[in-house]
């Protein structure tokens, strides 16, 4: 690779770097490309881009996109998973063909601004997804809405209930 093809890969690199917040690194050794493949159209379907690069121009692009604490785990062969805003996705994409092929490694990820270990992606990958979390809040928020309706409800059955006893008393009377 020419000197300005490196630098066009590395200005690649920063673009998505800046574009995506969050990004997981795998080691891929040993994946066959039918296994490769299977992760790219897998990670490509959920949103999520995928790429190897060379250590050297990765590790340039993160220091020219402000991207630190990686330095350590950029060694051997590298894929980048730029997960964009919903890092739970990829974290769930990655376990889920990890589970199945246990040659693609986590190396490390970067969520929020803060480095994750592979155990800690692989605890992310365990949450809900952000739909799953909405549901479950407006479910909890609409638990008690409908007690207090319900309450109410009981609450108006029993002055009903009490005026058409009245209403009984004062006719037999």
């Amino acid at each position: 690779m020419n000197r300005t093809k490196k630098s066009q890969v590395v200005d690649e690199l920063t673009a998505q770097l800046a574009r995506s917040p969050n990004l997981y690194l795998t080691d891929f050794t040993g994946l066959t490309v039918k296994r490769m493949t299977e992760l790219r159209r897998k990670l490509r379907a959920a949103g999520i881009e995928y790429a190897v690069v060379k250590n050297t121009l990765a590790l340039r692009a993160m220091q020219s996109a402000s991207v630190a604490g990686l330095d350590d785990v950029v060694m051997g062969p590298t894929g980048v998973v730029f997960a964009g805003e919903e890092p739970v996705v990829a974290a769930k994409v990655l376990a889920t063909f990890q589970k199945d092929n246990e040659a693609l490694k986590l190396k490390a990820g970067i969520v929020e601004g803060r480095v994750l270990a592979p155990a800690e992606i692989k605890r992310l990958a365990s949450l809900p997804s952000r739909e799953e979390l909405l549901s479950q809040l407006a479910g909890a928020m609409q638990a008690p809405l409908q007690g207090f309706a319900g309450a109410l409800s009981g609450l108006l059955y029993q002055f009903v209930g009490a005026v058409e006893a009245l209403r009984a008393q004062r006719t037999d009377a």
